[in-house]
């Protein structure tokens, strides 16, 4: 097996991707190929691995070398060593002080991978693919944490596919990935164009659906939307919601009911809602 390289100082050019690189550089950082990004604890690691998306490099904590992460490396190591060849998957283990100084956080997982970003199918491909009949989009969702939140929402309450508009934070960026527990890797998402957001769905036999704050809305158990085929649930900004012209060219509008005073719930709490009454069939 590979040796290890052992880590005491920050200052190695080979681990700038994990600490003086912001998401961006990363995403860009092969251009004009695509970039990186960075995967974090053993399960997202291991359900990107699952995927398909390639590792670079990992930093683990030294400890967990023969612990928690004992299967990733050895996953990522025989990724690098197919056919008999070497791997080029290096693997840097430091102290929990030392990672913290390089992440500028304590990781309570102690693992960060390096992995290559794949090609984005289109919007028509990926629903002829998965055949999806239940779809999420997200409209400029810009908060990692609640992005990451709904894809696992998603996940786990019946939705087949998640669209995200160019406005929305990067699904992939660490933040994201991991707080969707790396179910970002097992839902099918693509990027969706903004011009095309309604049409191209409505095109592909979508029934489209605005989650927005009036009154002049179905109720969420509205037997017309049980009978949809296939529905497309949009899912609007923190605070603003969607944007106006959305809300006018979707099929139906619906309101979360409140009680109590309570004028909104978060969106991603709002899309587990959402998602458990229209994902079921």
């Amino acid at each position: 097996m590979q040796s290890f390289i052992e880590v005491t100082s920050i200052d190695i050019p080979e681990l700038s991707i994990f600490h003086e690189l912001s998401e961006n550089q990363l995403y860009h950082y092969n251009e004009p190929d695509l970039g990186l990004f960075i995967a974090e604890s053993p399960k997202v690691i291991g359900r990107a691995l699952d995927a398909g998306y390639e590792p670079v490099s990992l930093l683990l904590e030294k400890e967990l070398s023969e612990k928690e992460a004992s299967e990733i490396i050895e996953r990522c190591l025989s990724i690098g060593s197919k056919d008999g060849a070497s791997s080029a998957v290096p693997v840097y283990v430091a102290d929990s002080s030392i990672l913290t100084k390089i992440t500028g956080f304590h990781l309570t997982r102690g693992v960060l991978c390096a992995m290559k970003r794949k090609p984005l199918e289109s919007v028509s491909d990926l629903i002829a693919r998965t055949e999806a009949k239940r779809v999420a989009v997200l409209e400029n969702v810009t908060n990692p944490t609640n992005a990451g939140a709904i894809v696992r929402n998603a996940a786990a309450l019946g939705m087949d596919a998640i669209l995200f508009t160019s406005g929305c934070t990067d699904p992939l960026y660490r933040r994201a990935a991991r707080v969707s527990m790396g179910t970002v890797f097992q839902v099918p998402w693509t990027i969706i164009s903004d011009e095309e957001r309604i049409s191209c769905l409505k095109e592909l036999g979508f029934k489209t659906v605005a989650l927005a704050l009036r009154n002049d809305t179905k109720v969420i158990d509205d037997p017309e939307l049980k009978a949809a085929e296939k529905i497309a649930v949009f899912l609007g900004a923190e605070g603003d919601g969607l944007l106006p012209e959305t809300i006018a060219s979707c099929d139906y509008c619906v309101k979360i009911p409140m009680a109590h005073g309570v004028d909104s719930l978060n969106v991603a709490a709002c899309s587990a809602l959402a998602f458990w009454e229209l994902g079921r069939r």
